[in-house]
């Protein structure tokens, strides 16, 4: 009987959870909500009530742009969103489709293809610094959210660092393109490396006068990347700043993060 490329890869994502379970389990924040959705409702511009649920798909799905902090009315919501199942679910589905599509790839075989990671919210977690400030309900602070990064404790997102590992066994370098700048390359390095990711291809960071978009600093780095001669095999992150502009790669994958937005 022949497996299609999803069943190969739902069955190494089993087994390699299984493979893994003596390990620290896979948890990216300690705390757990108490029950419930928090369902709490949310009036957005006189357009009538939504509920917190129905932003959130709004965000994920790219309509609701341009946001500085979630509604106030939802941070139960997401903060039992990003503490139970769901986000985690959410992040497997991802990384499945992810991982199904690199194993389908006829590969160069030379050593140009690479796959594009976002750092924080895909390679890493920086969910215990989030749930310490309302889930993205405060104002982004930059002083105390470098305070976090200089830390380097931000734990792996398991499922991003399950498909590191598949991408790695294909035969695929990998790419880490953060929007962090230049001096925090050393506390990054290290904080991946704690967290797993040993080995990569290139660690690009933003300079520290870079006045670029996201999309703008992303995408021409991408661009670079390919003039080098590598092949962009694909491209995840948790922002939709992470994947669009061209060059895209060969496919993208977007990530659930409803804390924060970077346009």
């Amino acid at each position: 009987m022949k497996l299609s490329a999803i069943s190969l890869v739902l069955w190494w994502w089993a087994a390699a959870a299984s493979a893994s379970a003596p390990e620290a389990v896979a948890v990216v924040h300690q705390l757990r909500p108490a029950v419930g959705w928090g369902a709490q409702l949310v009036r957005e511009k006189g357009e009538g009530v939504i509920t917190c649920g129905s932003w959130r798909v709004g965000v994920e799905a790219n309509n609701v742009r341009g946001w500085r902090t979630i509604p106030a009315a939802c941070e139960g919501y997401v903060g039992h969103y990003m503490l139970g199942d769901r986000y985690r679910q959410d992040s497997i589905v991802v990384a499945i489709e992810a991982a199904a599509h690199a194993a389908a790839l006829r590969l160069a075989g030379n050593g140009s293809d690479v796959w594009v990671f976002d750092v924080d919210e895909t390679a890493l977690s920086n969910l215990p610094y989030y749930a310490r400030h309302g889930f993205g309900v405060e104002p982004f602070n930059p002083t105390l959210s470098n305070a976090w990064v200089n830390e380097g404790a931000a734990p792996a997102l398991p499922e991003s660092l399950n498909l590191y590992k598949k991408l790695l066994s294909l035969g695929i370098k990998i790419v880490f393109l953060t929007g962090r700048t230049e001096n925090q390359r050393d506390v990054t390095a290290r904080n991946l490396k704690r967290a797993g990711y040993h080995t990569w291809e290139k660690l690009v960071l933003k300079g520290d006068g870079d006045k670029r978009s996201a999309v703008s600093y992303k995408s021409g780095e991408r661009q670079k990347l390919e003039n080098e001669g590598y092949n962009i095999v694909g491209n995840i992150g948790d922002q939709w700043s992470d994947i669009l502009g061209q060059p895209e790669g060969n496919r993208t994958f977007k990530l659930p993060d409803p804390m924060y937005y970077i346009g």
